[in-house]
Order: C-alpha cells, then sequence, then structure tokens
C-alpha cells in the first residue's frame, strides 16, 4: 500500500479573501464542490496573474521546477472540472 502524501504547504505569500466560488443562480446546495489548495492557487496566481515563467515561479514558492509544474497541473484540473461541470470552487487552508 502507497505511503500518503505529506500536503507540506510552499511559499504561499497569497491569502484569498474569499474562499468560495459558485456558479450564478444555483443554490450551494445543488453544487458539487472541487475544492483546492492554497498551494495550487498560488502556483496559479504566480503563472496567470503574476506571468511568472515556470522556473521563477518555483523559485517563489521555494520548490523545483517540476514540483511547481506539478502543483500548476492540479490547479488547472480542478479549474476545469469546475468550469466545465458546473462546479463550485472551495479554497481550502490546510492546518
Amino acid at each position: 500500500m502507497p505511503r500518503p502524501r505529506r500536503c507540506l504547504i510552499k511559499n504561499v505569500k497569497f491569502e484569498p479573501e474569499v474562499s468560495y466560488f459558485k456558479p450564478l443562480s444555483v443554490p450551494m446546495r445543488d453544487l458539487e464542490v472541487v475544492e483546492i489548495t492554497l498551494e495550487e492557487i498560488e502556483a496559479y496566481r504566480l503563472r496567470h496573474f503574476e506571468k511568472l515563467e515556470q522556473i521563477e515561479a518555483g523559485k517563489q514558492m521555494k520548490t523545483s521546477t517540476s514540483t511547481y509544474q506539478r502543483i500548476l497541473y492540479r490547479a488547472y484540473d480542478k479549474i476545469a472540472d469546475a468550469l466545465i461541470n458546473g462546479k463550485a470552487i472551495k479554497i481550502i487552508r490546510h492546518n
């Protein structure tokens, strides 16, 4: 049996003020929820808001480029799932 992956919060400088996004006019009780971690949002923010290349974004998050890319691609998958399938997005914070 594989060991569970330890969740290590990378260097995250962004704390979103909003923790849920949902389709308009659909009650939350009727929606499936996709959970995105702070590190996934940070990876997405660095690439698409700050316009950093993956090497520089990995340095900002104090992780390797390949780890940064895996985090970013998890964010892409989750965001696409929510947009295409009409799901809510919840940003989760690890304690």
